[in-house]
């Protein structure tokens, strides 16, 4: 059942495909079996896991949410480069845009294995393998349809929500707080956008640490090279596909790329 679910999902990663939900029969009804299908898709993709997506846990009247989701490296693009592809929006309201998230990824430069059972890593373990903060963006699409009836645990066995990630230049300064920004996006003399971003934990760590141990308690540890994004500054963002778009993080940096349409 699950190996007929991965290559599904699997298959409309690859492909850009947004489509219904899968039948009944194959969609995952627990945590454990969504994370298990996760896990399955990325062993079927072609790509190296370059990093994660994660959040902190949150409780509703569902039960709690767990935010963890691999990032590809076939589909993360890096600084300098001033393109970035993107399978653009299907929703009605955003058809044919661009949808990212404003993010900071944690890099790692040494790895972090795997402890199974054992004793958790330390904060001050973690901030030691972190090699730099870097600007970025998580670029955004479900490969369900939106009006699919598409579940948390449907969306986790997806990828929630992720198609890509830009891994833009490391922060200009040191020392400096990451809890918020103002944040400007221009496209050309246009000013699109202008909000001081907050990140939605406060500390944009926070979600980095529980990620850590997590993934750790599952067999999974963190490599070197890999980056972590933990929780977008202002939300899901709709911007245009074809103009240069220049980003401005406040006094933590800025980059400027295009968007164009196509396999991220």
């Amino acid at each position: 059942m699950s190996e007929t679910a991965a290559a599904i999902l699997a298959h409309r990663r690859l492909q850009g495909e947004v489509a219904a939900l899968l039948p009944q029969s194959l969609r995952p009804q627990s945590f454990a079996e969504a994370f298990v299908l996760q896990q399955q898709v990325a062993a079927l993709l072609p790509s190296a896991i370059a990093g994660w997506k994660c959040a902190l846990p949150t409780v509703d009247a569902n039960g709690e949410k767990q935010v963890v989701a691999p990032l590809y490296q076939a589909e993360v693009c890096r600084s300098p480069a001033a393109i970035c592809p993107i399978w653009p929006s299907v929703l009605p309201q955003s058809k044919g845009l661009a949808r990212v998230e404003p993010e900071l990824a944690f890099v790692f430069h040494k790895d972090l294995p795997a402890r199974g059972q054992g004793a958790p890593y330390s904060e001050a373990e973690i901030n030691a393998a972190i090699g730099g903060v870097h600007l970025a963006l998580e670029l955004i699409q479900s490969r369900f349809l939106a009006d699919s009836g598409a579940l948390y645990f449907d969306q986790l066995a997806d990828g929630l929500f992720n198609q890509g990630l830009y891994l833009g230049p490391a922060v200009a300064v040191r020392d400096v707080d990451l809890k918020q920004f103002l944040l400007s996006i221009y496209a050309g003399d246009e000013l699109l956008l202008q909000q001081q971003a907050q990140h939605p934990n406060g500390d944009a760590k926070a979600a980095l640490y529980w990620l850590v141990n997590f993934l750790s308690a599952q067999g999974i540890g963190l490599k070197a090279g890999q980056a972590v994004i933990t929780g977008s500054y202002a939300g899901v963002l709709d911007l245009p596909i074809g103009s240069q778009i220049q980003f401005e993080f406040g006094q933590l940096g800025s980059f400027s790329l295009q968007f164009q349409p196509g396999k991220p």
